[in-house]
């Protein structure tokens, strides 16, 4: 019975890591997604921010809290593949132009 509470909790910890990281990842996501919502030329919106913002902040947000959690448990094997997993969608969201500034939000300097 014990180590059935045991799993329990620890399953239960995980799962409110992983919601807690999501929430930190779309607070960290609010300014840019903010920012590209309000709009950019003559207040249009991009609905990429949604499309691939989101999705990218809060897988990212999920994965790095629970590597953290893997690694705090001494469970090196899943804290490695979930940190893999963590840099491929920096690689994406970096790719993708979704965690850099928005491009029509930069000043054009002086000819604008």
């Amino acid at each position: 019975m014990e180590t059935r509470r045991r799993e329990a909790l620890t399953g239960t910890a995980g799962c409110a890591t992983a919601v807690l990281g999501a929430l930190v990842g779309i607070a960290v996501w609010f300014p840019y997604g903010r920012r590209g919502l309000s709009g950019a030329f003559e207040g249009q919106t991009a609905p990429g921010v949604f499309l691939l913002g989101v999705p990218v902040m809060l897988l990212g947000g999920a994965t790095a809290a629970l590597a953290l959690f893997a690694l705090v448990r001494g469970r090196w094997r899943p804290a490695a593949a979930l940190l893999a997993a963590l840099t491929a969608l920096a690689a994406f969201g970096y790719g993708f132009d979704v965690l850099g500034a928005p491009q029509a939000l930069e000043d054009c300097g002086s000819p604008c």
